[in-house]
């Protein structure tokens, strides 16, 4: 999607199981510990003490880690677009444009399939609870701004040139209705489905990115 939501720590992994009580001092763990109780309690139910308390930390140090409740769904967003940034970084220079942004989009969305339950969860909050959608505006930009700069430098434009910025808004709108199908499935809970979404996807957007570019003639390096 427009965002990866890997998380790798143990806290309440098990379905509908007690939250675990020890200290929590990391965005991902304390992150992990909410989307189970936004889950089960619903988001506008559940208060920040609660989340606070269910993590082991005191309402203060959660705000030290987030700004606001809306926040803390998205765990640490800021390591996710630094991981998309070396994914970008990492691929081959001779990999044409769209090719590489396909490529991109696909990896950057991988998700094990043990984590696939954890990550629908997150993702069906971020993309249906209303208080969450606004905020995700903010977050979709920053993706956006990620991508925008790839393909700027492959462009040899300013970031802010319609081309590399119509390219992010097409990336974004890809995985996004990726994930929207994804969860439209009530019976698919693994990651293949996903996969195979953005697979195809990514497909139409490499074609989306080469008409898009096709007029201009441009050279890409």
């Amino acid at each position: 999607m427009a965002l990866s939501a890997q998380c790798k720590c143990g806290i309440a992994d098990t379905e509908g199981g007690p939250v675990s009580r020890r200290p929590v001092t990391t965005k991902t763990r304390i992150a992990d510990v909410a989307i189970d109780l936004f889950d089960r309690r619903g988001f506008d139910d559940t208060s920040v003490d609660e989340v606070a308390t269910a993590a082991g930390i005191a309402r203060r140090t959660l705000f030290r880690y987030y700004p606001s409740k809306n926040a803390i769904a998205w765990g640490d967003f800021d390591m996710h677009l630094d991981d998309m940034r070396v994914l970008l970084e990492d691929l081959p220079d001779n990999l044409p444009l769209a090719e590489a942004l396909a490529r991109a989009l696909v990896d950057f969305n991988d998700v094990p399939e043990s984590q696939a339950p954890r990550h629908r969860r997150r993702m069906r909050l971020l993309l249906t609870v209303p208080a969450l959608q606004a905020h995700s505006m903010l977050m979709y930009a920053d993706w956006r701004h990620v991508v925008a700069d790839y393909a700027a430098m492959r462009l040899d434009v300013g970031a802010d040139d319609f081309r590399p910025q119509l390219i992010a808004w097409l990336a974004l709108g890809t995985a996004l209705a990726a994930y929207d199908q994804w969860l439209a499935d009530p019976g698919e809970q693994g990651s293949s489905q996903l996969h195979d979404l953005l697979v195809e996807g990514s497909g139409l957007l490499a074609v989306g990115i080469d008409a898009a570019l096709s007029p201009t003639g441009t050279t890409m390096r």
